[in-house]
């Protein structure tokens, strides 16, 4: 079993026995996530630390996109709710790029990608450029935060 995995499910137990019902809701939803990502496709599989992280990170997007929901029909209450439960998955993801962080990952990124046409690359490149960058970044940014970095950096 992942290393992340045990350790969610040693929280929940101990979430449970500290009747915190915020941490319990999101670390149960979260494996519950992590268990139908295992059993999807055609076999069964045991997800990595990596894959493990990408599970996280996406049920957080999801449920800060539903705090936003919430919070735009009126519901404040269902939105601190999201934000609480996002706030404890948070908690097992990397620490996130400063933004000094992310622009020098990029600017190293299209000199790599200078690099292998002999020429800037330009807004056409951008894939390249992005697949390059996410390598290096490896879940430590939201994918619309460096999307945003490389697009300026290949304008200027």
């Amino acid at each position: 079993m992942a290393e992340l995995k045990a350790r969610l499910r040693a929280d929940l137990s101990a979430a449970i026995k500290a009747r915190e019902s915020t941490r319990m809701a999101a670390l149960r939803m979260a494996l519950t996530a992590l268990t139908t990502e295992e059993v999807a496709g055609d076999t069964a599989r045991e997800l990595s630390d990596a894959e493990v992280q990408k599970v996280l990170t996406r049920e957080v997007k999801k449920r800060k996109e539903a705090a936003e929901a919430f919070a735009g029909a009126g519901r404040a209450e269902r939105a601190q709710a999201e934000q609480d439960e996002a706030a404890v998955l948070t908690d097992y993801l990397p620490q996130q790029l400063t933004d000094d962080e992310l622009e020098t990952i990029v600017t190293q990124s299209v000199a790599d990608v200078t690099e292998q046409l002999g020429a800037p690359p330009g807004q056409r490149q951008m894939g390249q450029v992005m697949k390059a960058a996410n390598a290096k970044i490896a879940g430590r940014a939201e994918g619309a935060r460096v999307a945003a970095s490389v697009r300026a950096k290949l304008q200027s």
